[in-house]
């Protein structure tokens, strides 16, 4: 569940169960175990997580459940009490998960908080198309409306020798292009006091990758200096994920956002001049406690004018434990969705009005390693995040870099021709 870092460690888990010699099904009427890497961004995410444990012990009653991740690490004493739960597994010891499941370990939790290290962990799955690779866990900021610090522990970053070794290795290995992931990639390098950008200048120099792109960062976290270097750069895909929260000042600095609107909106216009049409999505909570309708029209009208090319929004949820939950003038569910809603119909209209700017380009495609399991025609990435389809038989192609045409957007899908 969740988050991509969760999705990579998950990935490494996997790896290192098969490791020593178990091996993975898709029915689970033939598993011995169930293995849950839960999030906790939300209650409703706490509630899936349950949810699914409870029907996997349904499905098959002598399955070992084993729940894992930041729902694991925040509710551990409750967690353990749950008779459907046999084994309990922090966010950090997961990734030994086998030694606790051979050693018949049932409960094994520490204080994350006193991790000053970052784990590491090398991962080659070379059934993906592209690699990723977690540089960064953890968080020092304190959001009101987030629990995931306390879930995560303090920031603590790869040191960069070990990152250039795993990009080369992911080069080595076939990879074209590599994910930097984390909890708060722009936190990267603060123990040492290093910034993102000395790792990207090391990654262009020493690496072999032909092509990289970032994960989530925060407005503040993209210097003048930054957007100068990788407009040369030759392996940046143009490809950022802003996580704005709000277009509100007000709201923004109720969630201890510390940045204004208005300097985002001429960052965000500043990326479209320097890039060619490059892909700049974001996340938006609506509803968060105390924003009134004026507050919300106002987050409404900035997000109408701003160059982002789509949107990913949700309703606030209430965390308990987080500053938000306890804030007075918490905002009914119904108008929550509402404004969500309105939300989702900017970011429909801009990613339309981002799909007709790119029609008719020839454009760098990476070709993933499998078909489209509904069209069975080839697909792949542009450098600036949109997946193509081409019709054609040439099984040769996977896993290259093609130039192709983009053509047609029809019933969703955006379609191209081979140059």
């Amino acid at each position: 569940m969740g988050c991509k870092s969760n999705q990579f460690e998950s990935s490494i888990i996997e790896e290192n169960l098969e490791t020593n010699g178990l091996v993975k099904t898709n029915d689970i009427k033939d598993a011995d175990f169930y293995i849950l890497n839960s999030c906790t961004v939300t209650h409703k995410s706490d509630n899936e997580a349950l949810y699914l444990l409870r029907a996997a012990k349904n499905k098959k009653n002598d399955i070992i459940t084993i729940l894992t991740g930041c729902f694991a690490q925040i509710e551990k004493d409750k967690l353990q009490k749950i008779e459907f739960i046999d084994f309990v597994i922090g966010n950090n010891e997961k990734l030994q998960l086998y030694n606790f499941i051979k050693n018949n370990i049932h409960f094994q939790v520490n204080d994350i908080m006193s991790l000053s290290e970052f784990n590491k962990v090398e991962l080659i799955d070379t059934s993906k198309t592209r690699a990723s690779l977690k540089i960064q866990d953890g968080c020092d900021n304190r959001c009101s409306y987030c629990i995931i610090w306390k879930a995560r522990g303090k920031s603590r970053s790869a040191d960069s020798k070990f990152i250039i070794e795993q990009i080369n290795n992911f080069a080595n290995h076939g990879f074209k292009e590599v994910i930097l992931t984390g909890i708060h990639i722009g936190q990267w390098g603060k123990e040492f006091n290093l910034s993102l950008i000395d790792l990207l200048k090391e990654i262009e120099e020493k690496t072999t990758i032909q092509r990289y792109r970032l994960g989530s960062l925060n407005p503040t976290e993209i210097t003048p200096e930054m957007l100068e270097f990788l407009k040369k750069s030759k392996k940046f895909c143009p490809h950022f994920h802003l996580s704005l929260q709000s277009a509100n000042d007000k709201t923004l600095r109720s969630m201890n956002r510390f940045y204004k609107t208005e300097d985002y909106l001429k960052q965000i216009e500043q990326i479209n001049k320097i890039f060619d049409l490059p892909f700049l999505g974001s996340d938006i909570i609506t509803g968060f406690a105390g924003e009134t309708d004026e507050d919300f029209e106002i987050t409404r009208q900035n997000l109408e004018i701003s160059g982002l090319t789509q949107i990913h929004t949700f309703p606030y949820s209430k965390r308990e434990g987080t500053i938000g939950a306890n804030m007075e003038d918490q905002i009914p569910d119904d108008i929550k969705n509402q404004r969500a809603t309105i939300v989702k119909e900017i970011s429909k209209k801009k990613y339309s009005e981002f799909i007709e700017k790119n029609l008719g380009k020839t454009v760098e495609v990476l070709i993933e390693k499998h078909r489209d399991k509904h069209t069975n025609n080839l697909k792949g990435i542009t450098r600036n995040y949109l997946t193509i389809q081409i019709n054609s038989n040439r099984d040769d192609l996977f896993n290259t870099i093609q130039y192709v045409k983009i053509t047609k957007f029809e019933k969703g899908i955006l379609f191209g021709e081979l140059i």
